[in-house]
C-alpha cells in the first residue's frame, strides 16, 4: 500500500508585529470619543421627551397659543400673522385677526392640550393640540385659516377646493409675508427632515 505525502515546506507561523505607540495612542483616543459621545447622547435624551402641557388657552393668533407659562406654536400648520391683510373681491381685509378669531372659536373657552417635543428658534413647543376632542391643528386648516405646513395637505386641497377661508380670495402665503415685511422667519416647514435636524439640534444643544 503505497503513501503520497506533499513535499512542500510547511508554512511558518508569524508573530505579528506589535502596535506602535502612535496606533495604540490613536486606538485608545478614538475609543474615548465614542465612549464619550455615548455618555452625551444618554444625557440628553429627554431633551426630546414628548411634552404634555394643558390648561386655559390664551390665543396669541391663528397658529400661537399660551398655556400658563408655555407658548405654543402649532405643528404642521402656518396661520397668517396677526397684522396681515389678504385680499377679496378687490379689497383688503384683515385675514391674521379673522384666522385667531377662527382658533377661538374652535377651542370655544374648553380646556386645551397640546403635545409635542420639538421647540423653534423662539423656544416655543411645537405642539399637537386639542380641545373637546378636537384636533385644532387639522381643523385650522380644513377652515381655510391656516396653510400646510409639513403636514395636513388633504385637508388643505379640501380647503382649497371649497375657498374656505383664506382661500375665498388671494393671499401671501404667511412664511413669504413674514419675509417681505422684514420679520424673521419662524421655522422651518415642520417635515421629517426638519424633525431630524431638531432632534440633532436637541441632543447637542449646551444650553
Amino acid at each position: 500500500m503505497s503513501r503520497s505525502w506533499s513535499r512542500r515546506p510547511r508554512q511558518r507561523y508569524v508573530t505579528p508585529r506589535p502596535r506602535s505607540l502612535w496606533r495604540r495612542l490613536v486606538d485608545y483616543a478614538l475609543t474615548v470619543i465614542v465612549l464619550g459621545l455615548l455618555i452625551l447622547l444618554a444625557a440628553r435624551l429627554d431633551r426630546i421627551e414628548t411634552r404634555k402641557t394643558e390648561g386655559a388657552a390664551v390665543v396669541n393668533d391663528g397658529d400661537t397659543i399660551t398655556l400658563g407659562i408655555e407658548r405654543i406654536r402649532m405643528r404642521g400648520i402656518d396661520a397668517p400673522e396677526y397684522s396681515q391683510v389678504c385680499r377679496k373681491g378687490g379689497a383688503g381685509y384683515p385675514c391674521g385677526k379673522l384666522a385667531r378669531q377662527s382658533l377661538v372659536r374652535l377651542i370655544s373657552g374648553k380646556p386645551v392640550s397640546c403635545t409635542g417635543w420639538q421647540r423653534d428658534r423662539y423656544g416655543r413647543l411645537l405642539g399637537d393640540c386639542n380641545a373637546g376632542g378636537k384636533d385644532l391643528n387639522r381643523a385650522q386648516v380644513e377652515a381655510g385659516w391656516a396653510v400646510a405646513y409639513g403636514d395636513f395637505e388633504t385637508e388643505e386641497a379640501a380647503a382649497r377646493s371649497g375657498k374656505a377661508g383664506i382661500w375665498a380670495g388671494t393671499f401671501d402665503e404667511p412664511h413669504d409675508w413674514r419675509e417681505s415685511h422684514d420679520h424673521e422667519v419662524t421655522e422651518r416647514k415642520h417635515g421629517t427632515l426638519a424633525s431630524i435636524g431638531d432632534a440633532l439640534r436637541e441632543i447637542f444643544r449646551f444650553r
